[in-house]
C-alpha cells in the first residue's frame, strides 16, 4: 500500500474508533443524577459530570458510575433515614389510635368517677342532711379507693367493698341505737355480722359483683391501651442492621449511581428487602393479634354486663336503697347483734327525746334524671367502645403488613403493574427471585438482606413478652377476675378482686329484689300489725334520740 494512502487511512480509522466512544460518553452524562442528588439537599461539589470507573464502590455494582465514595456513604445514610421515616409513617395509624383512645378512655373513666361521687354527695346531703355530712368520710373513702384502684393502686376491690359495708353498718348501728354506748371492740363485733345478718339486703352482694367486674374490665382495658401505645411507639422506631442498610442503599440509591435516578425499585424486590429488614417486627404479629383479640373481647364486656357507666351512674340510688333496707330491718338486726355481741352499756344521760330529723326517717325520693351530671367526657361508653373496636380491628396484622404497605407507596416502588421497567438491584429489568415469607426464620434464604436468624432481636422479644402478659390480664378481666389478686381469697370466686362468675350465673343488670308479704290467716294479721306498730315506734324513738345527740353535739 502506498505510504500516502496509509497516511490518510490511519488517521481516519483513528477518528472512526473515537466516534463511538464520544457518543458513549454523551450517553453517560450524570446531569440527571446531579439534579436528583441536589434535590435531596446534597452539595454538588463532589458529584462528577460524567460517569467514572466504579472500583471504589462498596455497595452498588462496581461498573461505570455517577457516584463517588462520599456520595455512596451519604446516600446510604439517606436510605437509612428514609426507611426509618417510612416505618414511622406507615405505623402512624396504629400509634395514634392507641394514644388518642387511651386519652379519651382515661378522661371518661376519671370524669365518670368524679360525677358519681358528686351525685352521691349532692343527693345524700338533700336526703339525709346532717346525718350524712357527719359520716361522709365513709363514702369519700369508698370513692378514693375506687379511684386508687383504677389508677393502678394495690387495692383488693372485694375486701375494700366489704370494709365499706362493715363501716357503714357500724355507723348506722350507732345511729339507730343512740340509747347505748358502743366501744370500739363492740363495733368490731357488730361489723362481723354484716354477711350473716345482711342488714342492707341483697344490695352489697349485687353491687360487689357489678363494681368488681366493671372496674376490673375498665382498668385492664385502659392498661391494654397503654401497653398497645407503648409497644407501637417502640416498635415503630426501627434500628436497621448493617445488612439492612446495605440492602436499602442498593434498592433506593444504586439507581442513582447507575445514572438511572428516575427508575424505581421493582415491587417484589422491595418486598424482599423490607421482609428482611422487618423480619423481627413480623414476628411480633402473632402475639399482637392475640392481644387485639383479647382487647376486643373486653370491649364487648364493657358494652354489656361489665359496663362501668351503668354501674356508677346509679350507685347513689343503690347505696341509698341499702340504707333503707337497714332502717326497715333495724330492730331485727339490733336484736341479733345484742344476742351475739352482748347487751351494750347504756349511754350517758341527757339523751332524751327531742324532735327527730325528718330526713333520716323519710323514704329516699326517686332521683330526677335531669339532676344527674352530664355524660362523662362529653360522650358515652357505648360510643367510645364502638369507635375503639373499629380501630382495633384495623390494627390487626399491622406488623407483618408493614413491607406490603411500604412497597405500595408510589414514592418507593414502580408499582405492581410496571414490573419490566423497574430497578431489580442490578439493572432496569424484571425482578426474578421469589418473595420470602414473613418472619425471622423465613429469611434464611433472603437474596437481598443478610439476616442472622439465630439471633432474634431482644428488644422485639421484650415487646412480645409485654403483650403476652397484657393478653393474660385481659383474658382474666373478660371472666371478671383481676390477675393481680389471683388466689388471694378463699372465697368461691377464686379471686380477691373478681366475681369469678360467668354470664349465665352473674346478673347482667342490677336488680333490687322486692319481696311481697306472704299470705297470713286473719287471726295473725292483728298480731303482726301490732308488732309492726311497736317496731315503728321503737325506730321513731331511736331517731328522736339521735336528734338529741346531734343537738347536744352542735350546741
Amino acid at each position: 500500500m502506498p505510504s500516502w494512502i496509509r497516511a490518510v487511512i490511519l488517521p481516519l480509522s483513528g477518528l472512526l474508533l473515537t466516534l463511538p466512544a464520544a457518543a458513549d460518553v454523551k450517553a453517560r452524562s450524570c446531569s440527571e443524577v446531579r439534579q436528583a442528588y441536589g434535590a435531596k439537599g446534597f452539595s454538588l461539589a463532589d458529584i462528577p459530570y460524567q460517569e467514572i470507573a466504579g472500583e471504589h464502590l462498596r455497595i452498588c455494582p462496581q461498573e461505570y458510575t455517577c457516584c463517588t465514595a462520599e456520595m455512596e456513604d451519604k446516600l446510604s445514610q439517606q436510605s437509612k433515614l428514609e426507611f426509618e421515616n417510612l416505618v414511622e409513617e406507615t405505623s402512624h395509624f396504629v400509634r395514634t389510635t392507641f394514644v388518642s383512645r387511651h386519652k379519651k378512655f382515661d378522661e371518661f373513666f376519671r370524669e365518670l368517677l368524679e360525677n358519681a361521687e358528686k351525685s352521691l354527695n349532692d343527693m345524700f346531703v338533700r336526703t339525709y342532711g346532717m346525718l350524712y355530712m357527719q359520716n361522709s368520710e365513709v363514702f369519700q373513702d369508698l370513692f378514693t379507693e375506687l379511684k386508687r384502684y383504677y389508677t393502678g393502686g394495690n387495692v383488693n376491690l372485694e375486701e375494700m367493698l366489704n370494709d365499706f359495708w362493715a363501716r357503714l353498718l357500724e355507723r348506722m348501728f350507732q345511729l339507730i341505737n343512740p340509747q347505748y354506748h358502743f366501744s370500739e371492740d363492740y363495733l368490731e363485733c357488730v361489723s362481723k355480722y354484716t354477711d350473716q345478718l345482711k342488714p342492707f339486703g341483697d344490695v352489697p352482694r349485687k353491687l360487689k359483683i357489678q363494681v368488681t367486674r366493671a372496674f376490673i374490665a375498665a382498668r385492664t382495658f385502659v392498661q391494654g391501651l397503654t401497653v398497645g401505645r407503648e409497644v407501637a411507639n417502640r416498635v415503630s422506631k426501627v434500628s436497621p442492621t448493617p445488612g439492612c442498610i446495605r440492602a436499602l442503599m442498593k434498592m433506593l440509591y444504586c439507581p442513582y449511581c447507575r445514572g438511572l435516578p428516575t427508575v424505581r425499585p421493582c415491587n417484589n424486590y422491595c418486598l424482599n428487602v423490607m421482609k428482611g429488614c422487618l423480619a423481627n417486627q413480623a414476628d411480633l404479629d402473632t402475639e399482637w393479634n392475640l392481644f387485639i383479640d383479647a382487647m376486643l373481647l373486653v370491649a364487648e364486656r364493657l358494652e354489656g354486663p361489665f359496663n362501668i357507666e351503668s354501674v356508677m351512674d346509679p350507685i347513689d340510688v343503690k347505696i341509698s336503697e341499702a340504707i333503707m333496707n337497714m332502717q326497715e330491718n333495724s330492730m331485727q338486726v339490733s336484736a341479733k347483734v345484742f344476742q351475739g355481741c352482748g347487751q351494750p352499756k347504756p349511754a350517758p344521760a341527757l339523751r332524751s327525746a327531742r324532735s327527730a330529723p325528718e330526713n333520716f326517717n323519710t323514704r329516699f325520693r326517686p332521683y330526677n334524671p335531669e339532676e344527674r351530671p352530664t355524660t362523662a367526657a362529653g360522650t358515652s361508653l357505648d360510643r367510645l367502645v364502638t369507635d375503639i373496636k373499629e380501630k382495633l380491628k384495623l390494627s390487626k396484622k399491622v406488623w407483618s403488613a408493614l413491607p406490603y404497605t411500604i412497597c405500595k407507596d408510589e414514592r418507593v416502588t414502580a408499582g405492581t403493574s410496571n414490573d419490566e421497567e423497574c430497578w431489580n438491584g442490578h439493572s432496569k429489568a424484571r425482578y426474578l427471585p421469589e418473595i420470602m415469607n414473613d418472619g425471622l426464620t423465613n429469611q434464611i434464604n433472603n437474596p437481598e438482606v443478610e439476616v442472622d436468624i439465630t439471633r432474634p432481636d431482644t428488644f422485639i422479644r421484650q415487646q412480645i413478652m409485654a403483650l403476652r402478659v397484657m393478653t393474660n390480664k385481659l383474658k382474666n378481666a373478660y371472666n371478671g377476675n383481676d390477675v393481680n389478686f389471683q388466689d388471694t381469697s378463699d372465697e368461691s370466686s377464686g379471686s380477691g378482686s373478681g366475681s369469678g362468675c360467668m354470664d349465665d350465673v352473674c346478673p347482667t343488670e342490677f336488680e333490687f329484689v322486692t319481696t311481697e308479704a306472704p299470705a297470713v290467716d286473719p287471726d295473725r294479721r292483728e298480731e303482726e300489725s301490732s308488732a309492726w306498730k311497736t317496731s315503728s315506734s321503737l325506730i321513731s324513738w331511736s331517731l328522736v334520740c339521735v336528734a338529741l345527740a346531734l343537738q347536744r353535739l352542735y350546741r
